[in-house]
């Protein structure tokens, strides 16, 4: 027989066709708004993870300030007057314009007059410089046995900017100030352990640490006690040029930082645009290959008429 069940009509399929689209708004709007709260949790969690990183690196920022801030000639600020070799405590094994000369195996000797000069201008922090020393380290202290050959080396420090606020050019040229001061003969040694491929820090970092430098020291020979003196300091004046004039100011810095700071600007402004490394021969630059080894040392030779 029939069954009494007749088809719904019309209006009542468009109403349940409304009710089940309503429904599905709903939850798509339930699930946009679940999206959105889990989004701007994010967000926030985002923002505060990179808020807590900003205050860290604040902290350590300040922090490496307050920790170097004794390193640099006049604390490095702007506006301060470097000062002239004239003006400044040399290294007892340095000469008068800002190098540490090397000649019959004598830290501290120029030699004759007419010796053959070959001058390295160099920076601890400079990558080049570092490529350049491992290459011919050997060959340098070799020509620095040879009769009628000088080795002149002129540390810089114009990569301070470069090691994260802890002066790390000054820092490391202050201790090869001090070796040449006190431990001489230790001077190409310590120079050639700061360049090692292990050893010598990327521009843009901190540098090595106090510590690692006098490490690095006593390693190869110089006394803990010297080594020990690379972080002692001095107290001075220096002077600060702005927009109201000059001002004379107070300041503390590691002991040869002024020396340093003088040697830089010397050389700048003999040599306008100074890179490194730079190599002269005689007073001339030197323009060869030093990337292949033994070509620096049989240019210089030849110099010499070695």
């Amino acid at each position: 027989m029939p069954t009494n069940d007749p088809r719904p009509s019309k209006a009542a399929r468009r109403d349940e066709a409304r009710q089940k689209a309503l429904e599905l708004r709903k939850e798509q709007e339930r699930k946009a708004k679940r999206t959105r709260i889990l989004a701007i949790s994010g967000l926030a969690v985002a923002v505060l993870g990179l808020g807590a990183v900003i205050v860290f690196i604040v902290n350590q920022n300040a922090a490496r300030e307050a920790q170097y801030a004794n390193v640099a000639y006049g604390a490095a600020q702007e506006g301060v007057v470097a000062p002239t070799l004239d003006d400044v405590e040399t290294p007892a094994a340095a000469d008068d314009n800002g190098g540490i000369p090397v000649s019959g195996g004598t830290v501290g000797d120029a030699g004759d007059a007419d010796n053959t000069v070959v001058s390295i201008y160099f920076d601890f922090m400079c990558p080049y410089c570092g490529q350049f020393d491992q290459i011919n380290s050997a060959d340098l202290e070799a020509l620095a046995q040879t009769d009628g050959v000088t080795v002149l080396y002129q540390p810089l420090s114009f990569l301070d900017e470069a090691s994260q606020g802890t002066s790390y050019s000054t820092r490391a040229a202050n201790a090869l100030a001090v070796v040449a001061d006190r431990s001489p003969e230790h001077v190409q040694k310590f120079i050639t352990a700061l360049y090692a491929k292990d050893t010598q820090p990327a521009e843009g970092t901190e540098g090595l640490t106090d510590e690692e430098i006098a490490d690095l020291a006593t390693g190869v020979g110089v006394p803990e006690d010297v080594a020990a003196a690379f972080t002692d300091t001095v107290q001075g004046s220096y002077t600060v040029q702005d927009s109201d004039g000059t001002t004379e100011r107070e300041g503390e810095w590691r002991t040869f930082a002024p020396w340093v700071a003088a040697a830089y600007t010397s050389a700048s402004e003999q040599m306008p645009g100074l890179t490194t490394p730079t190599i002269l021969i005689d007073g001339e630059k030197w323009t060869g290959d030093w990337q292949t080894p033994g070509v620096l040392k049989a240019a210089v030779e030849d110099a010499a008429g070695a």
